[in-house]
């Protein structure tokens, strides 16, 4: 079961703007080939010792370290096999959106109408207008409407359309999984959207169970943000006696937008909380608006109309301007957001080729990669994210592309969201957060995370005993153990004991994992809280 992350915190400029400033100070072979650069130091040796962990026996994987300033390869295993890498797709896709986009790119909704002013009632429609914002929240629908009733609107006779076209209707990746439909991580994508808080799950409600008074009472539940559009049924949950086990689950039915409460929860417990996707988000956020307007003493009288286009002609009432794109990267990054991931990737498609789709984005994502140095021809990439498991990416790839990026001009920025190791801050450490403590790597080791099941990554940069920054790129497939994530970090802290003479080999703690309420694992960038 998915437990309660830290509290929610609102104030979204002042966490992730100073989490900025901070942040800136192929074909698997049954025989591994294995090679050294031409300076090695006992560096192969070590890794490939490493790589000998029985959690890797009959799995594979794809390894390369090279010189972050001169480019020389100093260690791969199997560095060109193609692997699913997971959520290092996100590398690809945020250094692609980085340079089509910029930096400073930012998302506008709008609130705007064709309809003629007399007094204060509107007659015409509400056009509310998206252009694939992941990280609107209540407060901002909430701030529209404000505007709205500050310049005097008392009633539209028309009805709120919702305008989600700046991207298509196709809400889910290729090939996500249908039983990962209810969860935060595989919300789906459109235009306009919600977030419930400032980890900006777009697309998601958070539901909260807490045990009643006394064993028979209902659980006191709690939705975030407060809208109609979704119905909770708790008609099997209950309050059991303290000591009891706490089975409660949360989950929401295929195509709809009831939200599932049942089993038990015992009387003193933790309260339960989910993330919880919604049927089509353009509905959400327009029910969130309407919500917004009637609080604010604007009536709309017609009911809500989805999926319309906002005529050219129309005027603007209201906007909202979302954080520039260098600030969004840090929740995407630091935290692993698959949906920032995917909106990105239908914006850069819009941007680049008028069309807010998948294959547009992706089309452009790799004209990009080719750019930087990538051989396209090498990887498959399907999604924006690496929730896809057909995505596939060999190691050597993710290196020269951290190669090259260096002396990109938005490099600074790029950089500064990268997940720090043993950085206790959320907003700093990230999926990091608690890894490779008290090593050399605390604090140095700078690298996205990746997991899905049979499947791990990490890549990013560490600067050794010497002073010598390194790339690196591990990618791990098809093991059957529960998580190799200390294998990953072994190799890190390894690089960071190391000097550009000599070589200190750090072997592999036991293995974490959190079970989940089915009894199998899950990694911890995909867990609420995530970021173990």
């Amino acid at each position: 079961m998915i437990r309660a992350k830290r509290p929610v915190r609102r104030d979204r400029a002042r966490v992730w703007s100073a989490a900025v400033a901070l942040a800136c100070a192929l074909t698997w072979s049954s025989t591994p080939t294995t090679t050294a650069g031409p300076s090695d130091t006992g560096l192969k040796g070590a890794i490939d010792t490493i790589l000998t962990d029985p959690r890797l026996d009959g799995g594979a994987a794809s390894v390369v370290v090279a010189d972050a300033t001169t480019g020389e390869t100093l260690y791969q295993r199997d560095g060109a096999d193609r692997l699913m890498p997971a959520s290092n797709t996100k590398l690809p896709t945020s250094v692609a959106a980085m340079a089509l986009l910029g930096p400073d790119y930012r998302y506008r909704t709008d609130a705007l109408s064709t309809g003629s002013r007399h007094g204060s009632v509107l007659r015409g429609d509400l056009y509310l207008r998206g252009t694939g914002d992941p990280t609107t929240l209540a407060e901002d629908y909430d701030g529209l409407a404000a505007q709205v009733a500050k310049s005097g609107i008392k009633r539209i006779t028309g009805r709120l359309i919702a305008d989600d076209t700046r991207f298509d209707t196709q809400r889910l990746g290729r090939s996500w999984a249908a039983d990962d439909e209810s969860s935060y991580y595989s919300a789906q994508i459109s235009a306009l959207t919600v977030a419930p808080d400032t980890d900006y799950d777009s697309g998601t409600v958070v539901v909260e169970a807490a045990p009643g008074a006394e064993p028979g009472a209902a659980p006191r539940l709690t939705l975030t943000p407060p809208t109609g559009y979704v119905d909770i049924d708790a008609r099997t949950a209950r309050t059991v006696p303290a000591g009891r086990p706490d089975t409660l689950t949360v989950e929401r039915r295929h195509g709809s937008n009831t939200i599932s409460v049942s089993g038990d929860i015992p009387v003193g417990a933790n309260p339960t909380k989910e993330w919880v996707t919604v049927w089509e988000p353009t509905g959400y956020a327009a029910a969130v608006f309407a919500d917004a307007l009637a609080a604010h003493g604007v009536r709309v009288t017609g009911p809500a109309r989805l999926g319309r286009p906002t005529p050219k002609d129309a005027k603007p009432l209201a906007t909202h301007t979302s954080m520039p794109l260098k600030e969004l990267m840090h929740p995407f990054m630091k935290l692993s957001n698959n949906m920032h991931a995917e909106a990105l990737t239908k914006t850069i498609g819009h941007e680049t080729a008028g069309k807010g789709t998948w294959n547009a984005g992706l089309a452009a994502i790799s004209a990009h990669l080719a750019t930087e140095g990538v051989d396209t021809a090498t990887l498959r990439q399907v999604d924006g994210s690496g929730l896809s498991r057909m995505n596939n990416i060999p190691a050597a790839q993710f290196a020269k592309l951290l190669l090259a990026v260096r002396t990109a001009p938005w490099y600074a920025d790029w950089y500064a969201s990268l997940p720090v190791a043993c950085a206790p801050d959320r907003a700093v450490g990230g999926t990091l957060r608690s890894r490779m403590c008290k090593t050399p790597a605390a604090l140095n080791a700078r690298a996205k995370t990746g997991s899905l099941t049979g499947a791990s990554a990490l890549s990013g940069y560490v600067t050794d005993a010497g002073g010598r920054e390194l790339v690196y790129s591990i990618v791990l497939n098809n093991y059957l153990a529960s998580s190799v994530k200390s294998i990953e970090d072994a190799i890190v802290t390894t690089l960071a004991s190391s000097t550009g003479t000599t070589t200190t080999l750090v072997r592999p703690s036991a293995p974490r994992a959190a079970a989940s309420a089915t009894g199998t694992t899950l990694e911890c960038s995909w867990r609420k809280p995530a970021l173990c």
